[in-house]
């Protein structure tokens, strides 16, 4: 079920499910709040949880309105599309040809059939960020599985509207932003190892920071760039 209280002019959404631990959340692109707590918990106790946490959701807040939002992409020539942190000027090449993506120097060579639409060359272009995200994916795996002792059952590439990563720790799957491979490799290590460590902690608590601390101590770091790098013009909806 689905509840909402207010803390000021902060609007709390609240789900009540068949948890054990309470799992306090402020998505992007505005800073809506959310907490997802075992059925049991009373309105009255999560008020009082999330007056206590009012400093960090402001502040988290804060980041999310101060993020920068990409300009709308037309899919045109000399327009700017970023590869793994680096920035290249598109140069859409129309022939009669089987259409693709080549990066040449600081270039990303869009190849179309003449006339070919803006939706069309925007599906090629994501279709593509996906396939390199699907070749980034398994030699981070390779490392990091057996130095933190776990293994994933399944993994998935997707467009991800409100996070960078996911982990089911049941099923031992995780999912990964296909807008990652957009930004700078690391970034890209440090969420695979962050979904991973959920594997052996689900929640974001004492023990999952020391875990991270331990196999990636400069993971702070990271998720800061990570957080200051431009995300998706969209309304993101969680």
């Amino acid at each position: 079920m689905g509840i909402q209280f207010e803390l000021g002019d902060i609007t709390v959404d609240v789900v009540l499910k068949d948890i054990k631990n309470v799992h306090l959340s402020v998505h992007p692109p505005e800073g809506r709040v959310r907490i997802s707590a075992p059925k049991r918990m009373s309105l009255d106790t999560l008020r009082v949880f999330a007056i206590s946490k009012l400093a960090w959701i402001q502040q988290q807040q804060a980041k999310l309105r101060e993020q920068e939002r990409e300009t709308p992409r037309d899919y045109v020539d000399r327009e700017s599309h970023y590869v793994w942190g680096k920035r290249y000027l598109l140069t859409v090449d129309e022939r009669d040809a089987p259409p693709g993506i080549e990066l040449q120097h600081h270039r990303m060579r869009l190849r179309v059939r003449p006339g070919t639409g803006e939706a069309k060359r925007q599906a090629l272009v994501e279709a593509w960020y996906r396939e390199q995200l699907k070749a980034a994916v398994p030699p981070l795996l390779a490392e990091w599985q057996p130095r933190l002792g776990v293994a994933v059952e399944r993994w998935f590439v997707q467009r991800m509207k409100t996070r960078w990563g996911s982990c089911n720790h049941r099923a031992r799957t995780i999912r990964l932003n296909t807008e990652l491979a957009k930004k700078p490799a690391e970034c890209l290590e440090y969420i695979v190892v962050h979904e991973l460590v959920h594997l052996l902690e689900p929640t974001h608590n004492a023990r999952f920071v020391a875990l991270m601390d331990q196999c990636m101590p400069q993971w702070r770091f990271h998720r800061e760039a990570l957080n200051r790098l431009p995300v998706r013009q969209e309304t993101w909806r969680y």
